[in-house]
Order: structure tokens, then C-alpha cells, then sequence
């Protein structure tokens, strides 16, 4: 039986706390090259269209045994879920600094225990958009990892050095949030099991730099009571431009009876938005007492009005027409006496 294989790309994006600040994953590491007076974490490059910069990459081989990379650059941008700092893979399409930048070499080799320098171009279009363009020189070794089984995951993995672009012009921090959201988690009888809820937002940087956002949380209920009100740590620490990212967060201890309000505010440097939806809190067995009242009571009125209908409906009589129906009327022609007058 042939194997079914799934190939996964893992890509190691986050700079570690080692001397070199590289982005390391234990057998390779990627980072920008750097004299012995400073050192750089990551590639932080400046632009105005139509400039072109050149740079280089160092990829550091940590095993005994040499290894093949396929170099190539790529967009950066936030994963749906959760907000992480991912690329593009080479299949995908590119458009910033995935199709700007150009590594001298498309493939290299580096002797175990050894490393490469390797040049690149970043050349910036003409009609390139100011702002920020976040992208990644990608080291991919194009070996695949493959498990057992019927169905197997194929696994390639990649460190890549991270590449923020800022292109001369006018730019614009901005943030909002959308599609505010309240999901209730109650017990099926009140007063027995605690309650919770789940608030879900979507966090879109619209504005055309990275930022750093702050989120806060605040419930109020009936009243305009404050049930909660609290920063929330659940978010990405870097907002691309132009990216969306799907947020939820927990509410233990929700209201099991309420009706209020869930606001949320997102700022930013120079930025602030806030967004928010209503919600209402009831028990299952609650609603369900509520619905069943409120369909007897439909019944009842729908019958009580058919029955005062029907007894105000006039009734036929057994011979002559109804009290409704007009009556004919027959007139008689006046007598004429035939008798003279007396006089």
C-alpha cells in the first residue's frame, strides 16, 4: 500500500538569547552579518522606491556533517489564530520583500561546524507603498522527515532572519477592532456549576505600520454595573500592516442572569479604537420555563380569540332569513272605496 505523505514546513522565527542573536533551531542558525561593534538581531532596513540596498546573511551549520539550504526571501505576516510572526513559503505569492530581496546564491552548502556568508539585493520599486514591509531571508533544508505509518507527516524544517523594511513616505498607525462577539456557558439549573463566557474579536491593523497593541477588556452589566475590567495578554506582540487576527478570550465567573455590554480597546503609539456588542445571560432551564410559558400563553390567546369569534357569528333562524340578512318588504296598493261621499 502506498504511503500518504503531508509535508509540513517549520519555520524557527523568533530570535533567541544567544551571543550572535541568531534565529536558531539547534542544527542551523540565520542572522544578518555584523561587525564586532555591534551586532543585530535582525535585518532593520531603510528605503526610499526606487533605492536599492545591499546586505548579507550568515547561516551557521551547529552539526558535524554538512548540509544543503535552499536560500530564498519571503512577506512576512501574522498567523489567523493566534497573531505569530510567520512567511510565505515558496510557493506562495510574494509581494513585498519576498520578490525585492535576491540572495547571490539560490542554494548553498555549509561544512559541518562551519558557516556561510551569502549576499543579497533588496531592491525597492518605484510605485513601492510607504510604510512598513516586514519579510524573512528564509535557510530551508529541503530534506524531508518522514514518519511511519499508513499515513505519514513529512517534515521540512527553516530558520530565517527576520527582515523589517521601512519604504520612505507618509505613514499611518491604525488599529480597530471588529466583530465583536459573546458566547455564555451556563449550568442547566442556577446556582449549580459555575458559569463562563468567551469573548471573540477580530484585531486588524489598518494603518500601514507595525504595532505594538495593547487590548482592554471591560464588562458591564445591568445598571451600568462593572463586572469586569482587565488588560488582556493574549495578543500579538507585533501587528503587521494590513493583518487580521482571530482573538478570544476566556471570562470565568460571567454573569448566569445579566444583561450588559462587553467593550474592548485596542491602542496603539498615536492609535485608539474600541468596539463592543451586548450580550444577555440566561440559565438554560431559565429559558427554556421562559419559552415554554410564552407558547402556552400564544395557544391560550389564539384559542380565546377564535372562541369570541365564533359567539359573536349571528345564527341562522329555521325559516326566515337571518338577523343579518335584509328583510323584503312587500307593499299592498291602497284601497279605492267605491261609496260616494255623504253629504
Amino acid at each position: 500500500m502506498r504511503k500518504l505523505y503531508v509535508l509540513l514546513l517549520s519555520l524557527l522565527l523568533t530570535a533567541l538569547a544567544t551571543p550572535s542573536h541568531a534565529a536558531d533551531n539547534g542544527s542551523w542558525s540565520v542572522y544578518p552579518i555584523s561587525g564586532s561593534a555591534a551586532e543585530r538581531p535582525y535585518f532593520y532596513l531603510f528605503a526610499d522606491p526606487g533605492q536599492t540596498i545591499e546586505d548579507k546573511v550568515v547561516v551557521v551549520n551547529k552539526t558535524a556533517e554538512p548540509m544543503t539550504f535552499r536560500l530564498y526571501s519571503a512577506d512576512a505576516y501574522n498567523t489567523a489564530r493566534d497573531g505569530g510572526f510567520a512567511v510565505r513559503t515558496m510557493k506562495e505569492k510574494m509581494r513585498g520583500v519576498g520578490v525585492w530581496a535576491k540572495p547571490a546564491k539560490s542554494r548553498i552548502k555549509v561544512p559541518g561546524h562551519g558557516k556561510v556568508t551569502v549576499p543579497f539585493t533588496l531592491k525597492v520599486p518605484d510605485g513601492a507603498e510607504p510604510g512598513d514591509h516586514p519579510g524573512a531571508i528564509v535557510a530551508l533544508d529541503e530534506r524531508v522527515d518522514r514518519g511511519d505509518g499508513s499515513v505519514a507527516l513529512g517534515v521540512q524544517r527553516a530558520v530565517a532572519a527576520r527582515v523589517y523594511l521601512r519604504v520612505g513616505g507618509p505613514t499611518l498607525p491604525a488599529i480597530s477592532v471588529e466583530d465583536v462577539r459573546v458566547a455564555h456557558h451556563q449550568p442547566l439549573v442556577p446556582g449549580f456549576g459555575d458559569s463562563a463566557a468567551t469573548v471573540s474579536y477580530t484585531l486588524h491593523n489598518t494603518g500601514n505600520l507595525t504595532l505594538n497593541p495593547k487590548v482592554e477588556l471591560r464588562a458591564t452589566g445591568l445598571f451600568g454595573r462593572t463586572l469586569l475590567a482587565r488588560d488582556l495578554t493574549r495578543i500579538p506582540s507585533e501587528l503587521l500592516p494590513g493583518q487580521k487576527v482571530l482573538l478570544s478570550e476566556p471570562w470565568k465567573g460571567a454573569p448566569q442572569l445579566d444583561w450588559g455590554e462587553v467593550t474592548l480597546t485596542a491602542s496603539a503609539e498615536d492609535t485608539r479604537e474600541s468596539a463592543g456588542a451586548s450580550f444577555f445571560a440566561l440559565p438554560w432551564l431559565v429559558a427554556v420555563v421562559l419559552l415554554v410559558v410564552v407558547a402556552v400563553g400564544v395557544v391560550l390567546l389564539i384559542r380565546a380569540r377564535r372562541a369570541r369569534a365564533g359567539s359573536r357569528r349571528p345564527r341562522r333562524g329555521a325559516g326566515g332569513p337571518s338577523a343579518g340578512e335584509p328583510r323584503a318588504v312587500r307593499r299592498e296598493p291602497a284601497a279605492v272605496s267605491s261609496r260616494a261621499p255623504r253629504r
